[in-house]
């Protein structure tokens, strides 16, 4: 049994290069339906862990919604090339509190002010 995990990246593709020099599939994307053939290529070949980032994230969230619930499939937002507005925090958030019912970052957010 072939226990390697296969990652992908999905995204603008100055983020994605990055992905790249390190071995990770990547596919750049800058539209919805670039964003949505990616990831089911990516699907069919196997992978099991996307990296997106926010920006494409954004174009194609019934997409990332449909694989929410796919246990051989994870879609995890991140920083791309303009930086972070939050997106990704927010579905780790969401996720997390429809997981367990809590926000364990709650109490974070109080000691830093925020």
């Amino acid at each position: 049994m072939d226990d390697k995990v296969l990652l992908g990246a999905v995204g603008e593709k100055d983020a994605v290069l990055a992905f790249k020099a390190i071995g990770i599939k990547s596919m750049p994307a800058q539209t919805a339906q670039e964003v949505q053939a990616a990831i089911h290529r990516l699907y069919r070949e196997g992978v099991r862990v996307i990296f997106i980032t926010e920006a494409a994230a954004r174009l194609a969230p019934d997409m990332i919604e449909r694989f929410d619930n796919d246990p051989a499939l994870s879609i995890i937002p991140v920083p791309g090339t303009a930086g972070t507005d939050g997106y990704g925090e927010r579905r780790v958030r969401e996720n997390v509190l429809k997981a367990i019912g809590s926000d364990l970052f709650l109490d974070n957010d109080r000691k830093e002010g925020n």
